[in-house]
């Protein structure tokens, strides 16, 4: 089977490759080789990689064409994040390609009703990111039911990994918080830290593309989330870290307006993002149609990269 996977040199990418060519398949990877895979493998030396500046292609209408030059029999869109750029390869690839896999994210939910929220949830997203995605995956799932056109839609949560900082305790990126709790130190969190983050690690993101390639005719006009078995609230998860480093948590609550002053603003902004949506997301659609059964917790995930963090200097304990 002949794949072309878009993107594919980030975190999805890292893990995604070596599987598709342990399944046998012939990989083209398309990315602008602006980066090194994560990790390395065997794998990429079986990899063809074609250089195409996306964002150029796109503005000449150009970009479907050069996919389907490729001879693809299924495209894996890693890095697809406008309508118009969706449509530009639907209106390429239609009538010529055995499925099509979109990555999409939870955020297309917007804030959490009822817990843990399914794929039948309706969509209420908010910011230009879960807004569009949300057009995304509606503009995708009807054209597969309306057209025939062969589209599968993934939603991961928040992917974690060794070699990238992982979303904190504290809804942002900073790993000093790590550090924080490893050593004993205070941490202060938003409200009653009682939001929610959903994590995922890259690898059983990884996994879902494929299960959803060998499941074609469970996985093809259907969206999935794609996450670990369970959500944390802020404060458990700030809880569980501590006790890596046979720490108790010392954590204060802070209203929010009080908590954002802690942090810088491209921190709160975060954290705000992630609060606010506070996801909590059902798995069950996935692993009956697809066979998806994540090898990692939310906290096992953390834990792989925060070891990564420490043995790099980044986090200190």
């Amino acid at each position: 089977m002949r794949v072309t996977l878009i993107g594919g040199t980030g975190h999805i990418g890292t893990y995604l490759v070596p599987r598709l060519v342990d399944l046998g398949c012939e990989l083209t990877v398309v990315s602008r080789r602006q980066r090194e895979p994560y990790r390395p493998h065997g794998a990429w030396k079986k990899v063809e990689h074609v250089e195409i500046d996306r964002e150029e292609a796109e503005q000449s209408g150009d970009f479907g064409k050069e996919i389907l030059a490729l001879n693809p029999d299924v495209v894996i869109d890693l890095i697809c994040f406008t309508p118009a750029s969706a449509r530009q390869l639907v209106e390429a690839l239609r009538g010529q390609v055995q499925q099509f896999l979109h990555c999409g994210t939870v955020w297309v939910h917007g804030p959490s009703a009822v817990v843990p929220t399914t794929e039948a949830a309706p969509r209420r997203p908010f910011g230009a990111y879960g807004v569009d995605k949300a057009a995304i995956e509606a503009d995708l799932l009807a054209e597969a039911r309306r057209n025939g056109f062969p589209a599968t839609v993934l939603h991961p949560g928040h992917i974690v990994g060794p070699g990238w900082s992982p979303l904190n305790p504290q809804g942002h990126f900073d790993p000093r918080v790590f550090s924080m709790l490893a050593r004993g130190e205070e941490v202060a969190l938003p409200n009653l830290g009682l939001e929610t983050v959903h994590h995922v690690h890259a690898d059983d993101v990884a996994q879902s593309f494929v299960q959803a390639m060998l499941r074609w005719s469970s996985a093809v006009g259907e969206s999935f989330h794609v996450v670990s078995p369970a959500a944390l609230t802020l404060r458990g998860y700030a809880e569980a870290v501590a006790g890596w480093f046979a720490q108790e948590a010392n954590l204060a609550f802070l209203p929010w307006e009080e908590w954002k002053e802690t942090v810088s603003e491209e921190e709160a902004q975060a954290t705000w993002d992630h609060i606010a949506h506070s996801p909590n997301c059902s798995i069950e659609k996935a692993r009956s149609l697809l066979g998806y059964e994540p090898r990692y917790s939310s906290l096992q995930a953390v834990q792989e990269a925060v070891d990564g963090l420490i043995a790099s200097g980044a986090v200190a304990v």
